[in-house]
């Protein structure tokens, strides 16, 4: 479907990061736009931008890990045509040592912040028969490296849920589409309440390093819209990863194995 000055979009995580280049590419096209999260003051911020680029921007406080933020996101906005499901957290650390506290983190937010926005707006875009989805996992729910165990666990949830509901809804008019980005400069970071320095910053480095940015992530994200794609790969080489895990499984495994005896010689 086409986004348009005819569009009602809604995106959670819009306060910095990817969710806040979204909202500038979705002004662009004249469409209005809800902006949602936890943090008021970079709402403020972000809405401020979306009017200087001609959008229409609104925005409310959205924590999506609580169902009633979501219903009252409901009665405050009514119905909208695309919905991004972009808030998320990221954590780093391997199975042994995890924490049930840690565990419920990723889950709650990244797989079911998505369930609770899915399960929110598809209604209404099923009785009005047009809509579209789009939920932000990673590559990581895809390659599964380790040393990511909670977090590849909930995106990988999050890619079968998408991959579900697409055909869930493909006779009612709504597109379901998952991009699965792999690293690029964002403050996600900020968010790895459980990761080192050392891997705070190599991961950071990962980012700088990517040759990707939010920009190209957000275009993918909205090409995803007007194409009705349904698993979209952000980053050069993670189509040919992706199929080597599915075609050859063991070669694959063999490949993290050894990447992780080498990580643990340093």
């Amino acid at each position: 479907m086409r986004i348009d000055g005819d569009t009602t979009a809604l995106i959670t995580g819009a306060a910095s990061g990817l969710g806040r280049v979204l909202a500038r590419h979705i002004a662009a096209t004249g469409a209005t736009v809800w902006l949602s999260d936890r943090d008021a003051a970079g709402l403020d911020a972000v809405a401020a931008e979306v009017r200087s680029a001609g959008g229409l921007p609104h925005h409310l406080r959205l924590d999506v890990s609580k169902e009633a933020d979501w219903q009252a996101a409901r009665e405050t906005v009514g119905t909208i045509d695309v919905l991004f499901n972009n808030a998320g957290v990221a954590d780093v650390g391997p199975l042994i040592g995890s924490t049930d506290a840690a565990w419920s983190r990723q889950l709650d937010i990244n797989l079911m912040g998505v369930v609770r926005g899915c399960r929110t707006f598809a209604p209404a875009m099923v009785a009005q028969k047009r809509g579209h989805i789009v939920n932000i996992a990673s590559f990581a729910g895809l390659a599964l490296a380790p040393r990511m165990i909670a977090y590849n666990t909930a995106k990988a949830a999050v890619i079968a849920l998408s991959s579900s509901l697409r055909v869930e809804l493909a006779l009612d008019g709504v597109g379901v589409s998952v991009v699965c980005p792999a690293f690029f400069p964002t403050n996600l970071t900020d968010s790895m309440t459980e990761a080192s320095d050392e891997m705070v910053e190599r991961v950071q480095r990962w980012m700088r390093g990517s040759g990707v940015t939010a920009d190209d992530v957000a275009a993918a994200a909205m090409r995803a819209v007007a194409r009705d794609e349904a698993t979209v790969l952000t980053h050069p080489g993670t189509d040919e990863m992706w199929w080597r895990s599915r075609a050859l499984p063991e070669a694959h495994r063999s490949s993290l194995v050894a990447n992780e005896a080498a990580r643990r010689k340093r």
